[in-house]
Order: structure tokens, then C-alpha cells, then sequence
């Protein structure tokens, strides 16, 4: 390797950074003088700007950015220069120390800055401003950044990116190494951003072999995980030992050995469940753990509420009805439909019941109405739903506090429950709304703590899409010769029919293209090529609808994508859509992450469950806005839907997206005054009616859609065949194999 050469400089600025794979672009000061910088390119993980860096590696020229040097690996140089530990300081490396804070640190201390960090911590107090609350932090911060620097040098070794390899530190701290080294599956699990695939990679790297059962059980365990996030509860054994072959390229024998050994520790279970075609067949399902715990429990709570002697609502076995629905039509100004007054009657006498329908049917009005009767006999009604906005909204029709599930059942780190079967929630009637959005463990959490005796209804759309987590819990409550009494209401309201929004919804459900002629709040902008409908599709958010509708494009416009990746996709979306909404300006902080930069007033969404977070943890898909920056602390603050402020350090922002366009799948549960939605045959695999269908409904006021009749009409034809591999109904309807 003697012939790399050797080149010594100051990161100045990193221009591009690929966070899977850690290739780095950046320019580099070698002293030179003026102003001239040189373009480095490799992976340079862990390298933050303002460090000296010693690198090794081989010159090249590049035909656009001409002389470039390609970096095999380098070491961080601490600076001497008073110039160079200034701008080191200043980088944002050590918390609670920014640009201004390190002009003064540098001022006083001089070239002996680094020296007296290190080992006098105690004298920073000597500079002005800095008391002994944060000298402390900067000194523990000092440590922590050493620590992890050593983590990050061995990591680098076996190809893990920054990011990551924070996290690691943070999960192990001093035994981060020896669990890399030693134990890299565990990653998989433990860590969150760290899929088998990187696990395997780092496990190559330290010497594991390719065959070794560690290697295959892990790769079992992912292939049931990477089912779960596409909604699966389990696996066909079957399907579980092909995908696994595949994705470990070794024999089939071990796969099966190893599943085998799985089975015996208990690291899986495998039951055995009907077949997904009426059950005619049996499979082999094989679930993990927790899933398999979840459906077991779920179905055996619901129906031990619906079994109980128990009602804590005894007033309604033997209302006089009519006498009751005349006080509440009353009160509410309206007669209640016959299907509504069904709904109603089930939901105060059932102690399980499920209410579903499409917009305009009267969903809400019924809801209401379920309220008002159960408040009038004094009973303790609790309401909740999965999203925030959706909670809000429930509030807001019934006058009475919601919350989330999850703030209602007051998770705690860990993800437990402080209200469950032991303690259970003080209520007679628990109504949840937007009940399609509850994934199997979220349901089982919920259903645990509703007392014996308590009413519980369900109320959901169950033609729109699932729940982005695993399992088809509306769907299943439903199922054909299910034991939930249920009540599907289907009479369009008549103020409703004026509503294209409404109509549109409906005729998409059927399968008929939606009308987008001669209607003033549904609408189809036609534009035949992806990249041309992604452009238009920003305008139209960002520009014509608040000129024309007065709208607010941040508040009131959600762009809705089939997808996530393409020109016409989420990702890219949200880019241009953040350049015309929150532009770049010289006064306004930002922090540049990954391929992501975050500025104040940024439109902004949670994409995984961390119960660390705020009160009660915040869920995937809480959506909110960036209201602070602070470069010193390296923070930023986003306040929620659920109007909560919770800090995010910048280390913590990969747990953060954009959400000027989210994927419809990300959107369900929320509704918004407009949205747009681009339909384009780039997105074709994706196109299928449920997913129209839940954009669509999606919006009070305004639909655009945006894209060409062709992939619109694809849509509306495809219905998806793809059910999940879910065992819930089976098991409500006694669970017995025949």
C-alpha cells in the first residue's frame, strides 16, 4: 500500500453524503492560501467540518469537477492553529458549543484550547459567559465525542455510516466494540436503522462465516421482520424458507435446520392456521414472538368482553327507544337514518361492536349521537383514535376530550402500557375512531385494558387502506361468520351528494372513474410524463390552490404520492416543495442531515415509534413544524399535531422526514382542507383502488389530481389481491382447525 499519497487539510464543508454506503464528497483547505479549496471524495465517516484530517489515498481528475483526490482512509489530525481549533470549535462537533461560544473560548485559551478542554475542563469557567452548568456539559461532551471517535474509527474499518455508528455508542457505549465484534446480529435487533443487511456486512467484515447457524437464524428472524413491515403477522413456513434461501444464498437444508432449531428456543412459533383461500388448506404459519402473542391475546380479549355477564351500561337493555331517539334527535337537530339508529342501539347494548362505511354516510353523526345517549345515563365515555389530527377531530364533533391510543393507555419507554388488564381504564364506553389504522399490537394494547363489562366500538373505513403496521384488524373483526355484531352504513346523505369530494370517493370504490369535469372541489390537471406531473404537482400545492382557494400551502395542502422514490414521488417531492415553501434565506438557521437539510418552519413528519420521546412516546407518521434551530445545542424542536414541543438533537434527525408530501399509506388517519395527488403510470405497481380511494378521502374541501387518465383509470381497476397472512379471524370464530 506504500504507494498512496498523503494529504493534510481542513475539512471545510461536506458537500454530499450518501448515509447508506458513507461516500462523502467535501472540500478541504490544505493551507494553501487563497481561498483555495480541494474536492476529496470517499468515505469519510465520522469526519465533521472544522476537523484536521491526515488522508491516504490517490490522486484523480474528475471530467466535470476537475483535480479530486480519492480518500482510502484517513485519521483526524487535531488542529494547532488558532485559526483551525476556532473553526474545529465552532463545527457543531461538541454540544453546547457553537460558533460564538467558541470565538470566545479560542480568545482566551489560545493555541492551549484543545489541551485545557482535555484536561482541565474545570478552567473553561475562566471565559465569560460560560458558568459552571455548562462547562460540565462541554466537558462531558468532549468525553462522549472521544469515545464514540474510537467506536467510529473501528466502524469505519467494517463499513458502518456516522449515523449509525452513533446510535451503536449510544445503545452499548463501552462495549459497543466487543458487541460489533463479537455479537453483530444483535445490531439487528437492538439498533434501529440497522437491518440484517448492514448487521451481515459488519459480521463479514469481523470473520463470521457465511454458513454459520448465527448467521442463518438472524436472516430467518429478518425475513419475518421485513414481513411485518409490509403488514404480514406471519409467514407460510413455506414462503419463510424460500425468501430466507434467497436472501442468505446457502443451502436449503440449513435454512430448514436452522428454522427448526428456532422453533426449539422459542426465537420463533409455528402454529399451524388455515390457508389464506377460505382455509381449505392448512400452513405453517411462523410468526415472531411478539406477533404471535399479540393475535393470541387480542382474540381472546375480544371475546372475553363480548362473553361477560358484566354491562356498565345496564340502562340500555330496556330503553324505550323511540322515546330515546326522539329526546336525542332533540338535541341534535337531526333524525337519525334507520341504519344509524341500528348502529346506535348496538353500540349501548354490545359490548363489542364494529361500525363502518364511506364518506358521507353518516359515520360522525352517529358516532355523536352513540355519545350524547351514554353521557345522558351518566356513563364515563373514553374517546380515542390512532393519529393525532384524527383525534382532534373527534373532539371536535362530540365536544368531548380524545386522545390518542397511545396517550390514552399512557405508553412508557419500552412500549408498556400503564393501563392494561390489571388496570384496566375507568370507562364504561370506549369509542375508537379510524379504527383501519389500528395494527395488531396497537389493537391488543388497546383492547387489554377495556374493562369487563365496558362497551367497546370500533369505527373505521374498512375499504381503505390498511394499517401501515402488521395485521387487518378492522378487516378481520369483520370477516364473514365473525362473532362482532357489526352494522355497515351505506346511504349517502343528501348534503353530501353535492360534494364532489364525496361522490368521486364513492364512484372510485365501485369502479368507476371519478367525474372531474364541472365540479368547483375535484378536479385532474392532465399531464402525461412523470417528471412534468411532479413539477405541476408542487405548483399546484405550493402556488395555484392558495392563490385561488386562499389556503394556507403549509396549514392547509397535503401532497399525497403512490409512492416514495421517483419524480413524481414523496422523496423528491418534498425537496422542491420545501425550495418553493421554506426557501433558504441568509437569517434563518438550518442543519444540513444526510441528504436533508431542516430549516425553521419546516413541515415535518416522525417516521418510527420511539417511546423515548415526549409524554408518551411520539408514534410514526406525528406530524408537526419545526419552530426552533439552536446550532449551539444542535437541537431543534418540532411542535406536534398533538401540539406538544419535542426536541429532537441533531443526531436524533434521521428519525425525521419531510412532510410537505407524504406516501398515501403515511397519510391514512389524518384529513386536510385540500389535497393534491399525483397519479402517474411511473408509480404503476402501486396504482390500486384502495389506495385512490383513501387519498381521496382524505380531503374536506378540495382534490386535485394531477397526472394521466391512463395510470387514473389503472387505479381504479385494480383491486388489491394481495391480503395479508393474518390468523385474527380464525381465531375469532374459535380457532379451531377442522
Amino acid at each position: 500500500m506504500s504507494n498512496l499519497a498523503v494529504l493534510e487539510g481542513v475539512l471545510e464543508r461536506i458537500t454530499y453524503a450518501n448515509e447508506e454506503n458513507g461516500y462523502t464528497v467535501a472540500r478541504v483547505d490544505t493551507g494553501r492560501g487563497a481561498g483555495d479549496l480541494l474536492t476529496v471524495v470517499g468515505s469519510l465517516l465520522g469526519a465533521q467540518p472544522g476537523e484536521s484530517l491526515r488522508m491516504e489515498g490517490r490522486w484523480g481528475s474528475h471530467p466535470q469537477y476537475g483535480k479530486q483526490f480519492t480518500v482510502e482512509n484517513y485519521t483526524t489530525v487535531l488542529p494547532a492553529t488558532i485559526q483551525g481549533i476556532r473553526r474545529y470549535l465552532g463545527s457543531g462537533l461538541i454540544k453546547g458549543i457553537g460558533p460564538r461560544i467558541a470565538d470566545r473560548i479560542v480568545e482566551h485559551f489560545g493555541t492551549d484550547t484543545l489541551d485545557i478542554i482535555e484536561q482541565e475542563p474545570k478552567r473553561l469557567v475562566e471565559v465569560p459567559g460560560l458558568g459552571p452548568k455548562r462547562t460540565k456539559l462541554i466537558g462531558a461532551a468532549w468525553e462522549e465525542q472521544k469515545a464514540i471517535k474510537e467506536v467510529m474509527v473501528f466502524l469505519q474499518g467494517v463499513g458502518v455510516s456516522t449515523s449509525i455508528a452513533v446510535r451503536i455508542y449510544k445503545k452499548y457505549e463501552d462495549a459497543s466494540i466487543s458487541v460489533v465484534k463479537n455479537q453483530p446480529y444483535r445490531l439487528a435487533a437492538d439498533v434501529w436503522g440497522i437491518g440484517f443487511l448492514t448487521a451481515d456486512r459488519i459480521a463479514q467484515a469481523v470473520g463470521i462465516p457465511h454458513d454459520s447457524p448465527e448467521r442463518v437464524k438472524a436472516g430467518l428472524q429478518y425475513a419475518l421482520s421485513q414481513s411485518t413491515d409490509q403488514g404480514h403477522c406471519f409467514l407460510p413456513e413455506e414462503q419463510l424458507i424460500a425468501d430466507s434461501v434467497k436472501l442468505l444464498q446457502v443451502d436449503t437444508g440449513l435454512v430448514i435446520d436452522c428454522l427448526g432449531e428456532l422453533v426449539a428456543e422459542e426465537g420463533v412459533v409455528r402454529e399451524a392456521v388455515p390457508g389464506p383461500r377460505d382455509g381449505a388448506e392448512r400452513v405453517n404459519a411462523v410468526y415472531l414472538v411478539p406477533f404471535h402473542r399479540a393475535e393470541l391475546s387480542l382474540a381472546a380479549q375480544v371475546l372475553r368482553l363480548l362473553r361477560t355477564g358484566e354491562d356498565r351500561m345496564p340502562g340500555f337493555q330496556d330503553v324505550d327507544w323511540d322515546k330515546a331517539l326522539s329526546w336525542l334527535a332533540t338535541r341534535t337537530g337531526a333524525e337519525l337514518a334507520p341504519e344509524q339508529q341500528q348502529a346506535v342501539r348496538l353500540a349501548l347494548t354490545s359490548k363489542v361492536a364494529v361500525l363502518t362505511g364511506g364518506p358521507g354516510c353518516g359515520k360522525s353523526f352517529t358516532v355523536r349521537s352513540v355519545v350524547e345517549l351514554a353521557r345522558a345515563k351518566k356513563a364515563k365515555v373514553v374517546l380515542a383514535a390512532p393519529t393525532g389530527r384524527a383525534a382532534k377531530r373527534l373532539a371536535e364533533l362530540t365536544g368531548a376530550d380524545a386522545s390518542t391510543v397511545h396517550r390514552l393507555l399512557e405508553l412508557k419507554p419500552g412500549g408498556d402500557a400503564a393501563y392494561d388488564k390489571d388496570r384496566p381504564l375507568d370507562a364504561d364506553l370506549v369509542v375508537v375512531d379510524e379504527a383501519s389504522m389500528l395494527d395488531l399490537l396497537l389493537a391488543n394494547k388497546l383492547v387489554k385494558a377495556v374493562a369487563p363489562g365496558a362497551h367497546l366500538l370500533m369505527v373505521g373505513d374498512v375499504d381503505q387502506l390498511p394499517s401501515v403496521g402488521a395485521g387487518e384488524v378492522l378487516r378481520d373483526l369483520l370477516a364473514e361468520g365473525g362473532p362482532v355484531p357489526r352494522v355497515r352504513l351505506t346511504r349517502i346523505f343528501r348534503q353530501a351528494q353535492q360534494s364532489g369530494v364525496v361522490t368521486n370517493a364513492h364512484r372510485i370504490n365501485s369502479g368507476v372513474p371519478p367525474l372531474t369535469q364541472g365540479l368547483s372541489d375535484f378536479f385532474h390537471f392532465v399531464e402525461e410524463e412523470t417528471e412534468d406531473a411532479g413539477r405541476l404537482t408542487v405548483d399546484v400545492a405550493a402556488r395555484r390552490i392558495p392563490a385561488k382557494f386562499g389556503l394556507d400551502p403549509r396549514r392547509d395542502v397535503q401532497v399525497l404520492a403512490p409512492m416514495h422514490r421517483g419524480p413524481a414521488g414523496a422523496g423528491n417531492l418534498n425537496g422542491l416543495l420545501q425550495q418553493a415553501i421554506t426557501p433558504a434565506r441568509p437569517d434563518l438557521p438550518e442543519k444540513r442531515f444526510g441528504g436533508r437539510v431542516f430549516r425553521v418552519g419546516d413541515k415535518v413528519t416522525q417516521i418510527r415509534n420511539n417511546y423515548e420521546k415526549g409524554k408518551n412516546g411520539v408514534f410514526n407518521g406525528t406530524v408537526g413544524v419545526v419552530t426552533s434551530l439552536d446550532l449551539d445545542e444542535q437541537r431543534l424542536v418540532v411542535l406536534t399535531d398533538e401540539d406538544e414541543e419535542v426536541p429532537y438533537d441533531f443526531d436524533e434527525l434521521d428519525e425525521l422526514a419531510h412532510a410537505y408530501a407524504v406516501t398515501i399509506h403515511r397519510s391514512q388517519g389524518s384529513e386536510y382542507p385540500a389535497v393534491v395527488i399525483p397519479v402517474t403510470t411511473g408509480a404503476w405497481m402501486m396504482l390500486q383502488r384502495n389506495l385512490l380511494y383513501t387519498a381521496v378521502t382524505r380531503a374536506r374541501k378540495l382534490v386535485v389530481l394531477v397526472g394521466s387518465r391512463k395510470a387514473i383509470g389503472q387505479a381504479v381497476r385494480t383491486v388489491s389481491a394481495g391480503r395479508r397472512f393474518t390468523a385474527l379471524a380464525h381465531r375469532l370464530s374459535g380457532g379451531v382447525l377442522v
